[in-house]
């Protein structure tokens, strides 16, 4: 009897296009951007290595320019909204890297506007949790070289970002917490890359009323190592508590780290804040804006849980206006504090004055 010739399984959704760059990226490998006619190869400096970054110098013809964001170049005393691209030709990895990350780095001679592909391979930099400074080469003319390289529209980062992220609740299990009693761990999967976020259900929140609720966004130094260059680990804790004095509520922990930048550009910023800076400039110096956070996924987790209007426990306004937007009803505020020392301080002074936060420092110190 004769066979059915097979049909090759195709299957792809703009999310898993740049779900697929995205890991290209981290592992090292060149991504290449199409505007139009236009393709440019880019590569993520922060984790190429030096060899196959000459490779990519011969590849383009010694073409490759590196696209710094607007953020960095600010730091080098030049002004561009749309970043900037500095031609590499004869530049080592070792002076790339420093003119892409490095302190007290003299200001490009030779530079250019960046454009929108090039930010495009930026931000898909940062969605890898990569540092946003990006080698980036024009290969329109030689676009066969890279045949096997992962391709994808400029525009598609952006559509995907802005679209409404679809959760489903894959377990919901208790757990029981020192202090707390009970708890109720509800494990979400969904969003880009598929992350699974949790959400820590605290008592028995009446979902018929405005439910108490905390958006605490994960850090690795803070919450589990008790570092005191922050005040997430105590907001955690005391979050935590406020919610079970409230008769319960729920808290959201969403794998942010850093504000988004992970964990790994955490600590460069953590270098350079070491030697000076406050938490805003030294992301800044990395290229980084001053939040990245989203909470698209927040919105979702509180619809799948039944919850349409909140009592929010946040020092954080943009937690507030990004609940709002998602249509989710604020109906009040809790603010959220931790203990003040010697080390965090300046920190949240920041956080008072350039981030916009609602924290009364004089007060915390005065409670102290």
């Amino acid at each position: 009897m004769a066979m059915a010739a097979s049909t090759p399984f195709q299957f792809s959704t703009p999310a898993m296009d740049v779900e697929r760059a995205v890991a290209e990226l981290r592992y090292g490998r060149p991504v290449i951007i199409r505007d139009g006619k236009q393709r440019l190869a880019a590569l993520a400096l922060d984790s190429v290595a030096p060899d196959l970054y000459d490779q990519f110098a011969a590849a383009v013809g010694n073409t490759q320019a590196l696209f710094l964001t607007a953020e960095r170049a600010a730091k080098l005393g030049l002004s561009a909204e749309d970043g900037i691209a500095v031609p590499l030709k004869d530049v080592s990895f070792a002076e790339a890297s420093r003119l892409a990350y490095a302190l007290d780095v003299d200001k490009p001679r030779l530079w250019q506007d960046g454009d929108a592909a090039m930010q495009a391979a930026a931000e898909l930099a940062r969605t890898a949790l990569l540092l946003p400074a990006v080698i980036c080469a024009d290969v329109t003319e030689i676009e066969d070289r890279f045949a096997a390289c992962c391709s994808l529209d400029h525009g598609l980062l952006a559509k995907v970002s802005a679209a409404r992220q679809t959760f489903e609740i894959v377990v919901r299990t208790p757990v029981p917490l020192k202090d707390l009693g009970r708890a109720d761990f509800v494990v979400f999967r969904g969003g880009l890359a598929q992350k699974d976020q949790v959400a820590i259900v605290v008592g028995k929140p009446d979902t018929s009323r405005p439910v108490p609720v905390r958006i605490h966004s994960s850090c690795l130094t803070g919450d589990l190592c008790g570092s005191l260059k922050c005040d997430c680990g105590d907001q955690l804790r005391n979050g935590l508590r406020q919610l079970k004095e409230a008769g319960g509520g729920v808290l959201l922990y969403l794998d942010q780290e850093g504000r988004g930048t992970g964990i790994g550009a955490k600590m460069r910023a953590y270098g350079y804040q070491h030697k000076g800076l406050d938490t805003i400039d030294a992301d800044a110096m990395l290229g980084f804006g001053e939040d990245h956070r989203r909470y698209e996924a927040a919105i979702a987790m509180l619809r799948l849980l039944g919850i349409a209007k909140v009592v929010l426990h946040t020092n954080n306004p943009s937690k507030i206006a990004a609940l709002k937007a998602g249509g989710i009803s604020v109906e009040a505020r809790v603010a959220v504090t931790g203990t003040v020392n010697d080390e965090n301080v300046r920190y949240l002074e920041t956080k008072r004055l350039r981030a916009g936060h609602m924290i009364d420092l004089s007060a915390m110190i005065a409670a102290e």
